[in-house]
């Protein structure tokens, strides 16, 4: 195993129960895809196609299982590609932006930050995007996560009311 600037080099997977041998990594492979509408166009094609990878088994994999998700929200997608030319991926939530966006009823923040207010949230939503985001956001408590949100909020130009 080479490890190199804080990262494995090799990756140990599980494939049905059974323990292989550790692959080479290649590379990772960070998108963000629509929930249930991944397809091979560009950016998807020309990324995992650089690769080697196949294009359609990713579209088929990422679309099962983000079915269930609100169509077109942006999921971002982290592709471990393999040196065997197999993939594993692991699906993230939403951006902070996406939820501020929807909880604000707005279609896009404001165009110069600090000077326009473009919506309005309350803590309460605040506390449940932070809830929402816990999982991927690098806090140890939902009340840092919070801040985060509202940093995020601020930049778009969304008022958090108290």
């Amino acid at each position: 195993m080479v490890v190199r600037d804080g990262v494995c080099r090799r990756a140990r997977v599980l494939f049905a129960g059974e323990d292989k041998m550790a692959k080479e990594i290649v590379g990772y492979i960070k998108l963000q895809v629509p929930a249930g509408a991944a397809n091979p166009s560009p950016p998807i094609g020309p990324a995992l196609g650089q690769r080697g990878l196949n294009i359609m088994e990713f579209c088929k994999q990422f679309n099962a299982k983000t079915q269930g998700m609100e169509k077109n929200m942006p999921i971002p997608v982290v592709i471990t590609a393999f040196s065997d030319r197999s993939f594993i991926f692991i699906t993230k939530t939403p951006p902070n932006t996406y939820f501020i966006k929807k909880a604000a009823k707005i279609e896009k923040g404001a165009q110069t930050t600090g000077t326009q207010n473009v919506g309005k949230i309350t803590m309460a939503q605040v506390r449940e995007i932070a809830q929402v985001k816990m999982q991927d956001l690098n806090a140890n408590n939902v009340e840092a996560a919070m801040q985060m949100i509202i940093g995020s909020a601020r930049s778009m130009g969304v008022q958090v009311e108290k």
